[in-house]
């Protein structure tokens, strides 16, 4: 049973939202505050966030900024981009890497060990309307799913 079925066999309202969450991390020197900028090249967030978003007719978005693509638009962050040139998902990658701080769409920790060495987390969290979400049925491997059911909060690995 695919996690569509999964999802649909819980009776979701169409209007509630899916919860995607993906994680990663890595080592880092933080004495020379490079941590995050290690973190965006050795770990594989922002592609897969790129991934998801570049998704057609998938309506993602963030609890901060509401659709994401829209987000990026209306912040002209995608105006160079010519269609059929090359990958929209390539260059969306490189515009929010690029853009990090500004485009605020990727959550950073970093844990310190000592004076220098630490570690560094990377967190994309989405939200996709439930009808949306059954519609597309968009390829999330590797993403947490959330969902609130009548009988609590309902998290597990695609």
């Amino acid at each position: 049973m695919s996690y569509i079925e999964k999802l649909k066999n819980l009776n979701i309202e169409n209007n509630a939202l899916i919860s995607l969450t993906f994680e990663e991390g890595t080592d880092v020197f933080h004495y020379n505050e490079t941590e995050v900028e290690t973190a965006i090249s050795e770990t594989s967030v922002i592609s897969e966030f790129a991934n998801l978003v570049a998704q057609p007719g998938l309506d993602v978005r963030t609890r901060w900024q509401g659709n994401v693509l829209e987000h990026l638009r209306s912040e002209d962050y995608l105006e160079d981009y010519e269609r059929g040139s090359f990958s929209f998902e390539e260059y969306l990658a490189d515009t929010i890497a690029e853009n990090f701080y500004d485009v605020e769409l990727i959550d950073y920790s970093t844990e310190k060990y000592d004076h220098k060495r630490g570690f560094t987390t990377l967190t994309a969290a989405v939200e996709i309307p439930f009808d949306n979400f059954v519609k597309t049925a968009p390829f999330i491997s590797g993403w947490t799913v959330s969902v609130e059911t009548d009988n609590g909060t309902l998290t597990f690995d695609a």
